[in-house]
C-alpha cells in the first residue's frame, strides 16, 4: 500500500491515460499532451519519470495501474485499480500520507519531485517542488505531504 486513507482531495483530474504499471502515492508526469479539452484523448498521457531533470509533475497518482489478463479476473474495484492504457486519477491539490518518500523530510520542508516518481526534500538542481512535508517519516516510512502542483511548474523553487 502506498497512500493511506488519511487524505484530503481538493482538487483532481481525470483527462490523463497512462500506458505503464504504476503504484498510487507516486509523482506522475506529462508524458504527452492532447489538444483541445483533450478528456477523452488516447494522447493525453502521464508517466513516471525515471529522473526528475525536465519532468513536468501533474500530481500524485490515486490508482493503481496494473496490467491483468482480463478474461480471466477482474480488476479489484475495492483496490481502485485502472488497467494499463486507461484513465487514471492525479491528485493536483491536497494532502496524502505516502511512504513513497525519498530521504529524510522534515515537518515543513518543501517536497520535491525526485528520481521514479518519488517525493523527497532535497533540490539536487533537477528536483521540481510539488508540496510541503506536514511530517516526518514513521516507523513505517510513511509521512504526511501537503500536494499543490503549480501550473507551468520549473525546476527552481
Amino acid at each position: 500500500m502506498a497512500l493511506k486513507a488519511d487524505r484530503h482531495e481538493f482538487d483532481t483530474d481525470i483527462s490523463f491515460y497512462m500506458n505503464e504499471t504504476g503504484n498510487r502515492g507516486v509523482v506522475v508526469s506529462l508524458s504527452t499532451g492532447g489538444s483541445g479539452a483533450a478528456m477523452d484523448s488516447s494522447v493525453a498521457l502521464c508517466t513516471i519519470a525515471a529522473e526528475a531533470s525536465g519532468a513536468e509533475p501533474l500530481g500524485v497518482l490515486l490508482n493503481d495501474v496494473v496490467n491483468l489478463d482480463l478474461t480471466r479476473q477482474h480488476l479489484n474495484w475495492h483496490k481502485d485499480e485502472v488497467q494499463i492504457g486507461g484513465k487514471v486519477t492525479i491528485l493536483r491539490k491536497g494532502f496524502i500520507v505516502t511512504d513513497q518518500i525519498s530521504g529524510t523530510p522534515s515537518a515543513g520542508d518543501v517536497a520535491f519531485l525526485v528520481d521514479a516518481g518519488q517525493i523527497g526534500d532535497s533540490q539536487d538542481g533537477t528536483a521540481v517542488p510539488v508540496g510541503q512535508f506536514l511530517s516526518s517519516k514513521d516507523a513505517d516510512g510513511y509521512a504526511k505531504v501537503s500536494i499543490n502542483v503549480p501550473m507551468g511548474n520549473t525546476a527552481t523553487a
